[in-house]
């Protein structure tokens, strides 16, 4: 009985796999199988439905690695393939063939690829439906041979141009030497001489040819050669070493504007893991300019994908996206100016910033000393990098966007307050007895100094010898709160909109003058008092605006943009306007060596100590001078120089903007 069981229970599976076996797929099932498997880019799958005759001439791996490779390559996405069978008469076979229509449609890097085609099934011995496959089922006008490629058409960056259109940051051809790998002779001493003539180590050289890509036959760029350098005859006499024009990123005036530009580099692969649509080899801002504008210079690449034939020529064209250039980006800066006002800085550590006082607009941005961005792009030397990251004047620090005390040039804020608020009356004189002076006992030891040992103090002459007990006992009058109430209106604690990111300025570090020697001290500019040059630059912009403190501007405006209209009355505008020049055409005035005699220019000097004790007499002084011409207003200048004590004070700074005064002559 047993036996008899297991006899039935065999016949039983038997049934059950004659009946599998013999239930046979529709080719209308055939067909949506295989482009669903298509559709999710299932390879192996679609290989296991190709007929034996296929299978017998292109592997498994073959036919996957074919497909994965051209459609990596051409960023296949939301591939879409779809039966177009609508009859049934299409599904009628003869002899065992059938043939029927699908559509196939998908994103490129290149844009949309959209064709139809025809698949051909053949009925195999068993009476299943299988894929007669080619290379045409891949693109239509693909051939056994052919090959499918992309090229990138490559945006051109935007480039920076200053108010007259000359380039700061511009796209120039430059000679790349290189070499090609399979003519290079071993053992000879070509390496050597031309890691000599590129002043570069055989390493680098050596460390370019063993890159992954590398083959004999390419041209592997070593170094871009410097702006000045054009004369490449000794490079192409060396065997195997060769040379390439392409078109680099410069920076026409280097060092001057190196702050105000920046640099751009080859994307890293931390920033290719943080950021999209960029690509391995492409350009970035790191720095500056570049890198504020971005998003507007880089453009967009295009790119184009074909099918060439077995001599390389370009068969058909698949998909094709032109590149969409990057934006130019006209500036304010006058690339003159920039330069010139660079060059007064003569290797001296400091910042710089002039403004068109009359409409807000930014003629240049002075960070003293730099580096030259043309490096960064065309080859930076382990020994040139070593020199800027150990200089003691840090070369990339951008001053312009810095904070510092501003010592004496703060004193207008204090007497417009005193104007506007009635504790200052200009007529008002003053009785000041020597150099020094503190309030009484309380402030211990702790006394204001002054250079110039005048009894009878007026406003005029306050400003005409930067008298800090003038300023300091009106501030004190006023008393600390009035004071920051009416100082904070200037601006402090406020961001300023601009494209670079300006730390607001700050009159005390916690929003609270705490005892009245801080007062005293914030009165001419020392204290906590902390200033951008920028900000320093608009906050003297009332006085050539009736009263009205105008917004920066890097891009040229329609109409200068009010930042604080109305701050102060015009007639406390004029007043101190008309002070400040005296404090230049006066003979003993502080800031009188700026005196030009066929120019009315107004300005105000200053030094500010680095350490607030003033018993430290080993403490640094960084000198100011905030200046302008009235009658024309082309130019409100501020530069600041680091470490001028025992260089002349103020006096070395003064020297300085007077020539660049001269030049706007």
């Amino acid at each position: 009985m047993k036996g008899y069981r297991m006899i039935l229970l065999l016949l039983v599976m038997m049934l059950l796999i004659i009946v599998g076996c013999s239930k046979k797929e529709e080719p209308s099932e055939v067909l949506d199988d295989y482009l669903s498997n298509w559709e999710n880019k299932d390879f192996s799958a679609m290989y296991e439905q190709l007929s034996d005759e296929v299978k017998n001439k292109v592997t498994e791996e073959a036919f996957i690695e074919r497909y994965e490779n051209i459609y990596d390559g051409i960023e296949a996405e939301n591939v879409q393939v779809t039966s177009q069978v609508d009859s049934k008469e299409q599904l009628e076979s003869d002899g065992g063939v059938m043939t029927l229509p699908y559509k196939v449609e998908m994103n490129t890097a290149a844009g949309p690829i959209e064709y139809r085609h025809q698949l051909t099934l053949e009925q195999g011995d068993e009476g299943a439906w299988l894929v007669k496959w080619n290379t045409s089922q891949i693109f239509p006008q693909l051939s056994t041979g052919d090959k499918v490629k992309v090229n990138t058409l490559e945006a051109e960056r935007g480039e920076l141009q200053d108010k007259n259109g000359t380039g700061l940051a511009v796209n120039e051809d430059a000679n790349v030497i290189g070499v090609i790998p399979g003519i290079l002779e071993e053992g000879t001493q070509t390496k050597e001489k031309l890691a000599e003539l590129l002043d570069i180590s055989e390493e680098e050289i050596d460390q370019a040819l063993d890159a992954s890509w590398v083959t004999p036959e390419v041209f592997v760029p070593i170094k871009t050669l410097p702006m000045e350098e054009d004369d490449i005859e000794a490079y192409e006499e060396l065997p195997g070493v060769s040379s390439r024009v392409e078109t680099v990123r410069t920076y026409p005036l280097g060092a001057a504007a190196a702050h105000l530009t920046g640099y751009v580099r080859e994307i890293s692969a931390e920033q290719l893991g943080e950021l999209d649509g960029y690509t391995a080899g492409d350009v970035i801002g790191n720095a500056g300019l570049e890198k504020v504008f971005e998003d507007k210079l880089r453009g967009e690449n295009g790119a184009h994908i074909y099918i060439s034939n077995a001599d390389g020529e370009v068969k058909e064209t698949l998909a094709q996206k032109e590149p969409v250039d990057g934006e130019d980006i006209q500036l304010t800066i006058d690339a003159a100016l920039q330069q010139e006002i660079y060059n007064q800085f003569d290797g001296d550590a400091g910042t710089s910033v002039a403004l068109d006082p009359d409409s807000g607009n930014v003629l240049s941005l002075v960070s003293a000393p730099a580096y030259n961005p043309n490096a960064f792009v065309r080859g930076l030397s382990d020994e040139q990098w070593g020199k800027w990251s150990e200089d003691p004047d840090e070369p990339f620090l951008n001053r312009f966007i810095s904070r510092y005390a501003p010592g004496s040039v703060f004193k207008t804020i204090t007497a417009s307050i005193g104007l506007e608020t009635g504790v200052t009356n200009p007529e008002k004189v003053r009785q000041i007895d020597g150099l020094h002076w503190t309030k009484d006992d309380s402030w211990g030891d702790y006394y204001v100094t002054r250079v110039h040992d005048k009894a009878d103090v007026n406003l005029r002459d306050a400003f005409v010898h930067s008298d800090n007990i003038y300023f300091a006992q009106e501030a004190l009058e006023m008393g600390k709160d009035s004071f920051l109430e009416e100082a904070a209106a200037f601006g402090f604690g406020e961001e300023i909109p601009f494209p670079f990111a300006i730390p607001a300025s700050n009159l005390t570090n916690n929003g609270e003058i705490d005892h009245e020697v801080q007062l005293a001290d914030t009165a001419y500019g020392q204290g906590q008092v902390m200033m951008s040059p920028l900000h320093l630059a608009l906050t003297y912009t009332p006085y050539l605006n009736e009263g009205n403190m105008l917004y920066p501007s890097l891009i040229e405006a329609d109409e200068p943009e009010v930042w604080k209209e109305n701050l102060i009355s015009e007639e406390t505008a004029d007043l101190v306007k008309e002070n400040l020049i005296q404090v230049v055409e006066s003979p003993e005035g502080t800031a009188h060596s700026t005196y030009i005699p066929e120019a009315v220019i107004g300005g105000k000097s200053g030094t500010a100590e680095i350490k607030g004790s003033k018993e430290d007499n080993n403490g640094n002084e960084n000198g100011w001078f905030v200046g302008f011409e009235e009658e024309d207003s082309d130019i409100l200048l501020v530069m600041m120089v680091e470490d001028v004590k025992d260089r002349g004070g103020s006096g070395y700074v003064i020297s300085k903007a007077r020539s660049i005064f001269e030049y706007m002559q």
